[in-house]
C-alpha cells in the first residue's frame, strides 16, 4: 500500500493519495496528521485520490470505522476521486459516519474535485 499525505491552506485541507490495499498500519501513519489538523483548525476538508486502489484489509476496515466515528463532526467536506466502480460503495460506506458533505469524482474529474474542496476556504479565512 502506498499512502501519501500532504496539506494545503495551512493544514485546513488534507490531500490523501491512496494506491494498493489500505492496511491497519496505514491508518496508524496518517491518523496523527489528521488529528493534528483537527486540533489546529476544528473542522477540516479531505481530498482522497484513489489510483490503483484495491480496498481495505479487514483490520483497516475496523480502523476506518473507528476513525470515522471519532471524527464524525470534524470533517466538513470529503472529496473522493477514483475509478467509477468505487463510487457507490464509498458513498454508502462514508455517509453514515460523517456529517461532511461527501462528493465522488471520477479520475477524469480530478481538477473539479480540487475546486470543490477549496470552495469557500478563501472567503472563510478573510472573515475570521
Amino acid at each position: 500500500m502506498s499512502v501519501e499525505l500532504h496539506e494545503e491552506t495551512g493544514g485546513k485541507i488534507l490531500i490523501l493519495n491512496l494506491s494498493g490495499k489500505l492496511t491497519k498500519e496505514d491508518y496508524a501513519n496518517f491518523t496523527p496528521e489528521v488529528e493534528r489538523a483537527v486540533k489546529d483548525h476544528g473542522k477540516i476538508r479531505i481530498l482522497v485520490r484513489m489510483h490503483g486502489f484495491h480496498g481495505w484489509t479487514l483490520g483497516a476496515v475496523w480502523e476506518d470505522m473507528k476513525f470515522d466515528l471519532h471524527h464524525f463532526a470534524h470533517i466538513e467536506r470529503l472529496a473522493l476521486v477514483g475509478d467509477k466502480r468505487w463510487e457507490a460503495g464509498m458513498a454508502v460506506f462514508c455517509q453514515p459516519f460523517t456529517t461532511a458533505k461527501v462528493r465522488y469524482f471520477d479520475e477524469s474529474q480530478g481538477e473539479e474535485a480540487v475546486v470543490w474542496i477549496h470552495e469557500g476556504i478563501a472567503q472563510a479565512a478573510q472573515t475570521t
